[in-house]
């Protein structure tokens, strides 16, 4: 087995650097895994990443760099699965920072499922661990807010290439944020396709503490998602999509009354914010955060569905 890891990135230099100098010091099986490579996309970044990577070539002897214009990360994805010469693709972020036994973890379980099974019509789904610990992200315990419950999210997959290249990589048409990994899943899981977890393929995903300023980036980002999630819906229309982007009847009455029709937002949960991120506990700031982030997703994702039938009625 020989891994091609594909990373897109932009404007994450420092975390990136974290991210390959951890993935330079895999120990692994040679009899098991071959080989592997590093190929990082940069997606148009401005913070001197190529010119890093450039400069780092003796130290990060696995690494292959490409760049593109800034175009996104499912751009970004495809072009190097394009380029990749491995056999099995591995996708993580750019913020991702793993341990060394995380190739051989995903490599372990996909030859045991794919014993199993009698054909490589399988992909691990390894563990991601949320941490906002930069000096030491690795430290971080495992959480009950870690659990996911995503088909194919691109933070930490394996799976053969020609899969990928048969269902058709990431569809282009998810240009802004969310959904595009998930909705990959549905065409990956329409060709029998199995996900298995192999939470020893451990990946801990790094972003800064919530802080009050993140909030308008937070925001962007739900409408963004509920735009999305109407592009997730038209090309596959049913009730899992349906729920899954909270285009629902019920998800548009829960939020209502979390978010007290309204009234708990982003102006008047501030004070509350606040209060909580200067006693220790930004965690738990995000959280109560979420209250008006889903009411902005779940509000969008049923306005631009509207606005969809009526462009299809004009």
């Amino acid at each position: 087995m020989f891994f091609s890891i594909v990373i897109p990135t932009y404007n994450r230099l420092p975390i990136l650097q974290q991210c390959l100098r951890a993935l330079e010091l895999q120990t692994c099986d040679p009899t098991i895994v071959t080989g592997y490579e590093t190929i990082v996309v940069d997606d148009g970044s401005t913070d001197g990443t190529i010119e890093w990577l450039q400069a780092s070539a003796s130290e990060l002897p696995h690494l292959k760099i490409y760049e593109q214009a800034h175009k996104g990360a499912s751009a970004a994805r495809n072009f190097g699965v394009e380029q990749a010469t491995g056999d099995t693709i591995i996708f993580i972020d750019s913020d991702i920072v793993v341990t060394p036994t995380f190739l051989q973890a995903h490599a372990d379980m996909l030859l045991q499922k794919q014993q199993e099974l009698g054909s490589d019509r399988v992909f691990t789904y390894g563990a991601v661990i949320n941490t906002a610990n930069f000096e030491s992200p690795t430290s971080e315990p495992y959480k009950l807010l870690d659990f996911s419950n995503a088909y194919f999210a691109t933070t930490n997959v394996a799976i053969a290439r020609h899969w990928l290249l048969e269902v058709g990589l990431f569809d282009l048409d998810f240009d802004l944020y969310g959904w595009e990994d998930l909705e990959l899943g549905v065409r990956l899981k329409n060709q029998g396709i199995e996900m298995v977890k192999c939470p020893a393929a451990m990946g801990y995903h790094w972003h800064p503490a919530f802080s009050l300023d993140r909030i308008p980036r937070l925001i962007e980002q739900e409408i963004e998602r509920g735009k999305m999630g109407v592009i997730f819906y038209q090309k596959h229309p049913t009730l899992d999509v349906k729920i899954t982007i909270q285009m629902t009847i019920f998800h548009r009455i829960l939020w209502n009354i979390l978010s007290l029709g309204g009234a708990l937002n982003e102006r008047t949960m501030k004070p509350l914010l606040q209060w909580t991120i200067d006693r220790g506990n930004p965690q738990l700031a995000e959280q109560f955060a979420r209250i008006f982030l889903n009411q902005y997703s779940v509000q969008e994702v049923h306005r631009a569905y509207q606005q969809s039938l009526r462009a299809i009625e004009r």
